[in-house]
């Protein structure tokens, strides 16, 4: 089967005598990738990022936590450990995530509505949805 180059195919690659041959590394830049949506790949990805509703806890849900968190600050000196599931807001869209964290209680704060870990994470007591003590 000719494949009709029979007649090039054994001749010697032309080298230009006026143009010096281009470096490799400026001939790969000619098969970069071309962008040409900017940020488009990111909102995609954004778009695609999946975030969960906030849950509504039942009245009687809330006040569990409630009873949990006064033995918790009625055992604060006694530096409980504590398993805290809660609610984070997403910043860029609606929605949020469910964060369980493990630590020692290190402070409970009811006039700011927060409480604080050992590890100093903090978290908004109006968003935790449930909490263990070990």
């Amino acid at each position: 089967m000719a494949s009709g180059y029979e007649d090039i195919i054994h001749l010697p690659h032309h080298q230009s005598k006026v143009h010096p041959r281009m470096p490799v590394s400026a001939r790969a830049a000619q098969f970069a990738p071309f962008a040409a949506l900017t940020g488009y790949e990111d909102a995609v990805e954004e778009t695609a990022r999946l975030t969960e509703d906030r849950m509504e806890l039942t009245e009687e849900a809330k006040a569990m936590i409630d009873l949990k968190l006064q033995y918790l600050r009625d055992h604060l000196d006694e530096h409980p450990a504590v398993t805290v599931t809660y609610f984070v807001p997403d910043r860029r869209k609606a929605g949020g995530a469910y964060v369980t964290v493990h630590g020692i209680l290190r402070a409970t704060d009811p006039l700011a509505g927060t409480i604080t870990l050992q590890d100093r994470t903090v978290i908004p007591i109006q968003e935790i949805t449930q909490l263990l003590r070990f």
